[in-house]
């Protein structure tokens, strides 16, 4: 996903320089407009990129599983060493070790404490993973909103050129179409991907929420096992 993003950013920026000049052929009103619009879909391909890539990498060392995290935390706790689960889960850089840190250090008041203790901070946990998504779900939605936006000004500059021209040829009305056709695509174009990243991260964050869930399911067990 990431290797087709890169691929499809290096066309974009190709064809820039040609769409520009055409675009912005006599630097009227309707030209400036036109290349206003064509930023904006750069800047936020750009955007759009930069999120997914950094969200991913985020989202992926979180969802990183050490299959004897638990069973270390068992032990330590069995023999009654607190600390010692402690330092093992503060050595563990993930989401549903931090939830289990605190949960040890609740160790000593009511189980209804530490699980409430233990879901704020999954809470948090899972506020870091989603962040920068609506920014993403925003540009999904956007970008083809400014693309159709292009398109209407595309159309009214041709018109505008054909009204006012003595001699309408197809290289009156060619920037006209071209901004409208153009603004259209690159604004669909910038929409789907964002929106293809965007329910690809959210797959990943659902997860690392599944695995936030089992573990904190697994230390509350623990905890009650003594008293069985």
């Amino acid at each position: 996903m990431i290797s087709l993003f890169f691929f499809l950013q290096k066309e974009a920026e190709v064809e820039t320089m040609s769409v520009m000049k055409l675009l912005y052929k006599d630097g009227s009103f309707g030209d400036i407009l036109g290349l206003v619009i064509v930023t904006i879909l750069l800047l936020l391909s750009f955007l759009a990129l930069y999120l997914f890539i950094e969200r991913w990498l985020s989202i992926k060392k979180a969802g990183k599983i050490d299959n004897q995290f638990i069973n270390n935390i068992r032990a330590a706790v069995a023999s009654g060493n607190i600390e010692g689960a402690k330092a093992i889960a503060k050595t563990n850089n993930s989401p549903y070790a931090r939830m289990v840190e605190k949960g040890l250090q609740r160790i000593g008041k009511p189980l209804r404490d530490i699980d409430a203790a233990i879901e704020n901070v999954g809470n948090l946990e899972v506020f870091k993973l989603e962040k920068g998504l609506s920014s993403l779900a925003n540009i999904a939605g956007a970008a083809p909103m400014i693309g159709f936006f292009g398109t209407v000004t595309g159309m009214i500059l041709a018109f505008y050129k054909m009204s006012s021209e003595q001699n309408v040829t197809p290289d009156v009305l060619a920037g006209g179409i071209y901004q409208a056709l153009f603004t259209t695509a690159g604004g669909l174009f910038i929409g789907i991907l964002a929106f293809v990243g965007y329910n690809i991260l959210v797959a990943n964050v659902d997860k690392v929420i599944y695995q936030m869930e089992r573990t904190a399911t697994d230390f509350m067990d623990l905890l009650q096992e003594p008293s069985n």
